[in-house]
């Protein structure tokens, strides 16, 4: 049995390649680089485990300082002296601690804990993460390149990027400018023709326009369209169906299990998207995984320009679910450098997961020093 004896938060701002922009807004700058949170939890054998949170006020209603206050001021004190190998149980109590409305309170800080437990849980048995789900798998995990531009000229410059550095998929940003829109995917799909193309709108469309914009899609050769409208219009997204051929796929309508039954129930999408960082963990995110694919929904797998360590741990993930579309976790190409150890583990557009015991994942002292940011 390992008791949780300590939880240390530390607030990061790593620094950009590139600028990052989505239909919502900004959500990282080269001046200003990117806000992340690792979270460390330390067992009463002496085993830490680390955990990431991606926080984007563009993207979701957290932000850096409400990840760090939910760990430190809500989460911490609930969870010291507790079993950290009651994943279950540590659930519950943060679920008290932060409770949800239309989805789970605070997610995305609840996921850098859950990931900093299943990291010392299987740190502790001296066993690789996937191990704790009983699983061997190898399959590959496959990335997709992401373009995010409202210039066809640069969109068909980088997706020539993606091809000759071996992506097998790209996935497009749309609703930076919708005027321009399919101009940027159709230069895509000429230069990767033979790519897995997916395209991501943020919830930026009504339904009547998103109509227009699926069919122009489907005209392409788009595979999938994501996130098309508000994330709450679960029926608007049922009657897209309806009325276009191509898959409907759901990332911000679908935040925990319950709500991948929703969007079931309401017919409101073909895929869901997995992450772990909005799903509250590996737990969370490996459930929604487990309902969607044994229900008959796809899967494609997200993240939220994490670092190396969210990566990895979502890459764990998604080789357990054998995901079979390249995925999109694009933290290598925005961020510089982070507070991993190490190279991108990224070979050829694919990510070769670490040997070693819990998610593989080395952290660096004087890095965490060298990025630290204020949590106020």
């Amino acid at each position: 049995m390992i008791r949780i004896s300590a939880i240390d938060v530390f607030p990061l701002r790593l620094p950009m390649k590139q600028s990052f922009r989505i239909s919502q807004g900004t959500v990282g700058t080269i001046s200003a680089g990117a806000p992340h949170i690792y979270v460390r939890i330390t067992g009463d054998n002496g085993v830490e485990g680390w955990g990431e949170a991606r926080p984007s006020p563009r993207w979701s209603y957290e932000t850096p300082e409400s990840v760090c206050s939910a760990v430190s001021n809500y989460m911490r004190p609930a969870l010291l002296g507790q079993r950290a190998d009651d994943l279950a149980g540590i659930h519950r109590m943060m679920n008290r601690e932060l409770a949800g409305s239309l989805h789970p309170g605070q997610p995305i800080a609840k996921a850098a804990v859950d990931t900093a437990l299943h990291d010392l849980i299987a740190r502790s048995y001296g066993l690789p993460v996937a191990a704790l789900w009983q699983t061997g798998s190898s399959h590959p995990v496959r990335l997709s390149y992401l373009i995010s531009t409202d210039s066809p000229e640069e969109a068909a410059r980088k997706a020539r990027e993606a091809v000759a550095e071996g992506y097998t998929g790209v996935d497009v940003k749309i609703g930076l400018n919708p005027a321009n829109d399919l101009d940027i995917v159709a230069a895509v799909k000429q230069e990767a023709p033979k790519l897995f193309f997916r395209v991501d709108a943020n919830q930026a469309y009504r339904l009547t326009q998103a109509i227009q914009l699926a069919k122009g899609l489907e005209r392409i050769g788009v595979d999938v369209l994501e996130q098309p409208l508000l994330a709450n219009q679960l029926h608007g997204h049922a009657e897209l169906r309806r009325k276009v051929s191509i898959p409907i796929a759901l990332d911000e309508s679908v935040w925990s299990p319950s709500g991948v039954l929703e969007a079931l129930r309401s017919e409101a999408c073909d895929i869901i998207v997995i992450k772990l960082t909005k799903m509250g963990g590996l737990r969370g995110a490996k459930l929604c995984g487990e309902i969607a694919r044994e229900s008959g929904l796809g899967l494609l797998g997200g993240g939220l320009t994490e670092s190396k360590l969210g990566l990895v741990a979502s890459a764990h993930l998604f080789r357990y679910l054998e995901l079979t579309d390249p995925v999109d976790l694009n933290g290598p190409m925005f961020l510089k450098d982070d507070a991993v150890e190490g190279d991108w583990p990224i070979r050829s557009g694919e990510v070769i997961l670490p040997e070693g015991p819990g998610i593989g994942c080395r952290i660096s002292e004087s890095k965490l020093q060298d990025y630290a940011a204020d949590a106020t």
